[in-house]
């Protein structure tokens, strides 16, 4: 009787192992995930708290891990989602808070319908408009990504973009910085089979060039259907000037979010 007792108890123990293990191993089990594609350069990759190419790993209770964020890595698998966010995906810098995580966190207070949230980071520090152009290497990755994403089940909800930095240089990519993006946002959509998928662009709050009026005004006053901009202007920088600091990166993923609600009540 104790033997059969004991094989009893450990069935069940193995039995929850198990269970824990396939969830670590394949958390996109969750067929309804509420998907979102994080794109742009390195402000949406994430550089909250990194100077002199290191990371502080200081991770604020806005953006922690729940098992119900889910990031999908750079080999295309679900995992439940941690800073940086962009770790596997700008391999080239040193990644560290971003606003995805602050987000994601904030939707799900402030929305308790949504059950999963999947994160798609596909943003690539340095990286110009024209470098996302349809049919580039950094417009086709992010295609293949959303694409993969939607292998189990999900739908993408919106597109988070900040970018334009790299813009600010020249004034000609400056002074063309609206049609381009509007070309990427409408390829985009076309795309992924999605003609009204949610944008929510991040206007810049810091620059690498002489020419951010320029961009910012391309940024605030691109009129498509479904797409806001949200204003970063103000938001504290890192010392280098460029990059947002952590508590703004906070900040920007709960104005993300509640400008992401406010699309859907439109």
């Amino acid at each position: 009787m104790f033997a059969f007792t004991t094989l009893m108890i450990l069935a069940h123990c193995c039995g929850f192992i198990s269970c824990v293990f396939l969830f670590q191993q394949s958390p996109h089990a969750f067929e309804h995930k509420d998907i979102f594609i994080l794109a742009g350069q390195s402000n949406m990759a994430g550089r909250g708290g990194v100077k002199n190419r290191n990371w502080d790993h200081i991770i604020p209770p806005e953006c922690s891990s729940k098992p119900t964020i889910l990031r999908l890595t750079a080999t295309l698998m679900w995992e439940e989602a941690h800073e940086p966010l962009h770790e596997d995906m700008d391999p080239n810098k040193t990644c560290g808070v971003g606003p995805g995580l602050a987000f994601a966190n904030s939707l799900l207070g402030r929305n308790p319908s949504i059950g999963v949230i999947g994160l798609v980071p596909c943003a690539f520090g340095g990286s110009s408009i024209e470098q996302w152009k349809r049919g580039s290497k950094l417009y086709n990755r992010l295609i293949k990504r959303a694409e993969a994403a939607l292998l189990d089940g999900g739908q993408i909800r919106a597109l988070l973009w900040y970018q334009g930095e790299n813009d600010t240089i020249n004034k000609s990519d400056a002074e063309l910085y609206k049609m381009r993006s509007e070309e990427f946002f409408i390829d985009i959509r076309t795309d992924l089979a999605s003609p009204t998928l949610p944008i929510v662009q991040v206007a810049l709050a810091s620059a690498l060039g002489p020419y951010i009026d320029i961009v910012r005004k391309a940024q605030l006053g691109i009129d498509l259907p479904n797409v806001t901009c949200v204003d970063a202007k103000g938001l504290e920088l890192m010392e280098d000037g460029v990059h947002l600091k952590t508590s703004a990166q906070v900040c920007l993923g709960k104005m993300l979010a509640d400008a992401f609600l406010c699309l859907r009540l439109v």
